[in-house]
């Protein structure tokens, strides 16, 4: 499924600087396009409307945004994991790592219990999917809370890192959505459909 705003925006200002990273930083990653989240929060809403949700668990904080603007259509609660944990945050607390190839190492993901319930159907949305190392840390969030993972939805999918397969291989066997897919990113080119 592709958002052809969201395509036709990374054609125009994605920059590729080597090594699989993708800058979108002019509509995603850094600044936001309150129009152009809206109706990317809808067209994962669409997506997703037919399956339960109870509740949408992003990543802090690229992932925020797409996550507020579907959790609004869906009319669920957003929960982001953090990567720094505040003093507010009490136990039981959910970790996870994740290497984040942005970030160059290995970052922390935490949920407080009280945002993640046992038996609660949860979406998962974030900014990427590549590798999938982050969507499986999240996912295990869920598990750990008694949760259910019923689908994936992103932004940008990076196909020629395998994250998808990764996802099913290690059970997250769901409907995964992304909104742009990039297959392949040579040179400077960025091919997004």
């Amino acid at each position: 499924m592709s958002y052809q705003p969201l395509v036709e925006r990374i054609r125009a200002e994605g920059r590729n600087l080597g090594n699989g990273i993708l800058k979108i930083d002019s509509l995603l990653n850094h600044q936001l396009d309150p129009q152009l989240m809206a109706g990317m929060g809808k067209a994962l809403a669409q997506a997703f409307s037919g399956i339960g949700v109870d509740r949408i668990l992003t990543a802090e904080i690229s992932g925020i945004a797409p996550a507020m603007m579907a959790g609004l259509e869906l009319g669920v609660p957003v929960v982001y994991a953090r990567k720094k944990r505040p003093i507010t945050m009490a136990g039981p607390i959910y970790i996870e790592t994740a290497p984040s190839h942005t970030k160059g190492g290995v970052v922390e993901l935490m949920v407080s219990g009280e945002f993640l319930r046992a038996g609660e159907n949860v979406l998962i949305i974030d900014d990427f999917l590549a590798t999938g190392e982050t969507l499986k840390a999240l996912a295990r969030l869920v598990n750990a809370a008694h949760a259910h993972v019923v689908g994936v939805g992103v932004v940008v999918e990076k196909t020629f890192e395998g994250g998808r397969i990764a996802l099913k291989a290690a059970g997250y066997d769901v409907p995964t959505v992304a909104l742009a897919t990039i297959t392949s990113m040579e040179g400077t080119a960025i091919h997004v459909e």
